[in-house]
Formats: structure tokens, sequence, C-alpha cells
């Protein structure tokens, strides 16, 4: 009997610790009674709901909107928003979502086109050219975020926007998420849709800030720089009351309807390419040329210590190294971590 209790009283571990909060040697196994004084898990939204007989969005019965008249924009702006837009607003949405639906054979439409060829489904290829949305090519989140900011402290501190755009250029000059850049000199659909705002008198404070943020960018570039597409439709779409982030989803989903069609194109006109199929020919080759395998037995006269001893061997190993493509060397590190360049204040902190 004594054995018996020894071996009950064995805890393994830190678990008889007296720095422990509970005895856990007398825990409760089995079924627990339900803890009747906090509620039970349970999703709620108040985006929308759904039963047999209707869809409810912010309120409105999304069936009841198609048979007015509403349409799939005015959706967005109720989803969004909470709230049935201007027509004026209505129609500038229409101009940005059909400018940003369709960009030809661009990076999201390759990215479609790619995955195709794997012989995977049509949702996997758009899903692969949403993620091509990256910070450079579609930055929605960081610039907006940032045009807040600077937005806030010109309020805060009694600033012009002229003033203001000056200090955000000033730090962010050569950004890829400024919405200025040499992308778009001789292309005018950027200041078309500007243009367009104006017409439409859903231009406000964002545009305006834009446009500072322009002329601050063009007095201070060494190089020619004119407003983008990223500043357009950026500042367009919080304008509209959309939020960075609702305006990085909104658009990129639209860019999705297009790299549906680019799918459908792309395995139709071309064959799967299965596993192994795909050869790569010398000609395509421009690295080291073909060179004997060594005896395993004479390793060392071939091997090369990837580690130096002095400044100098480390500077000549390193020149070295970044001669090299598809080793790291030749990229420059960001010294911001990657994953915090959106810039989110306002989604889950």
């Amino acid at each position: 009997m004594g054995h018996l209790e020894a071996t009950c009283k064995k805890t393994i571990g830190n678990l008889d610790s007296p720095k422990m909060p509970y005895d856990y040697g007398s825990r409760e196994y089995g079924t627990v009674p339900r803890d009747t004084k906090r509620p039970p898990f349970q999703w709620v939204s108040e985006v929308a709901y759904k039963n047999v007989h209707r869809i409810v969005a912010r309120g409105y019965d999304t069936t009841e909107l198609m048979e007015q008249g509403y349409g799939l924009v005015d959706v967005l702006f109720i989803d969004f928003q909470s709230r049935i837009p201007l027509i004026e607003e209505e129609r500038m949405l229409n101009y940005v979502m059909i400018l940003a639906l369709e960009d030809g054979l661009s990076m999201p439409a390759v990215m479609s086109r790619l995955v195709a060829r794997s012989k995977t489904f049509l949702t996997q290829a758009c899903g692969a050219s949403v993620l091509a949305f990256g910070h450079a090519f579609g930055a929605y989140s960081t610039f907006g975020n940032r045009l807040e900011e600077y937005l806030n402290i010109a309020e805060e501190q009694g600033k012009s926007l002229s003033d203001a755009a000056g200090a955000l250029v000033e730090k962010h000059l050569n950004d890829e998420a400024l919405g200025v850049s040499n992308l778009m000199l001789k292309d005018p659909a950027a200041k078309r849709m500007i243009a367009r705002a104006k017409k439409l008198g859903v231009a406000g404070k964002h545009i305006a800030f834009m446009e500072e943020i322009v002329r601050a960018a063009q007095a201070a570039s060494s190089e020619p720089v004119d407003l983008d597409m990223l500043g357009a439709i950026g500042a367009t779409m919080m304008d509209l009351g959309f939020t960075p982030e609702a305006t990085w989803a909104i658009l990129a989903v639209t860019r999705a309807f297009a790299a549906g069609a680019h799918y459908i194109e792309e395995v139709e006109r071309e064959s799967y390419t299965r596993l192994g199929e795909t050869l790569t020919p010398r000609e395509d080759y421009d690295g080291p040329e073909d060179r004997p395998v060594p005896p395993i037995a004479e390793r060392d006269k071939y091997a090369e210590p990837a580690q130096t001893f002095t400044p100098a061997e480390w500077k000549k190993a390193f020149e070295e190294r970044r001669k090299l493509y598809g080793t790291g060397y030749r990229i420059i590190e960001e010294i911001e971590d990657p994953s915090k360049k959106t810039g989110v204040k306002s989604v889950g902190r």
C-alpha cells in the first residue's frame, strides 16, 4: 500500500512545485460541467447574416437591394462603410475598379498563368495573383496609413498641407509606397482619375494632400517624378471613405477577376506542364563552365571555407560572393521588419 501511495504521488517535472497556482495532482478528469457564469464562445458579426430566406448585409436584404436596382459597387459601400453611396461616389468607385481590373500581362496576370500551367484550380491561380500585391506592387495599406498619419500631424500641430507634405517627402522620397514616382511620366491615367474625382465632386482632403505631396516630391527629386496609380487610387479611395485596408482588399480582389480570365486563356491556348517536363537548355545558362566533379578523396584540394579571419579576407570574400546571382549577397537588406511595412494601425492593433 505504501508503495502504491508513493507511485500515485509521483509527479512529472515541476508539476509539484509550490510555485504552481494550483494542485496539479488533484486536477479534474473527464467532462467538466459548463461554466454558466460566462457565455459560451460564438462567432458574431455586424457585417452580415444569412438564413434560409435571406442574406442581410449591414441590415439591408441583398435580394431587395438587387431588385431595387443597386449594384455590386453599392454593396461594397454597404459592406465596408455601412451606407448607401451617392451616385457620384458609386460612379467614382466604378471608375477606379474598371481601371484597376485589367493591367495586361502584369505580374498578377503572369502569376495566374504560371499557376495555371501546373494544372491547378482557377481559385488557386487567382489567389496567387492576389498574393502578388506586395509592398511595391500595390502597397495601398502602407500608402494610406502614412497619408493618415501626416494628415493627423498637420491637424494636431496646425500645419498646412504643404508643410505636412514637405515633411512626408523629406522622410519618404524614395519609398515605393509614396504614390509619386517615374512610372507614369508619359501615362495620363493617374491624373485622369484625379480629374474624374474632381468632376464628380468627390475629391477631398486626401486628394488635396496627394497633390501637395506630388509638388513637394518634384521639388526634392533629382529626376522627373509625378503622380502614379498607387497615389491616385489610394487617395481617391480614401476620399470615398474607404480605409487603406479596405482599399487593398477591394483592389486585390478586383484584379483577381482579370487573373481568372488570364487563367482561362492560358489553359485554352497552352498545354499543361507536367512535373519534370520543362527543359532548360544550355543557352539559357550563364553560370560557371562545365567542370569535372573531383574525387571525394581529393576534396580538400578543391573545398573552400566560408569563414574568414581578417577584415581584408572578409571584404575579398564578400565581393566575390556578390558576383554570384541567386545567393542573396546582391540583396540590400532592409533594416525594418518587412512584415511591419504595411503600416497597419487600425486592424487588430
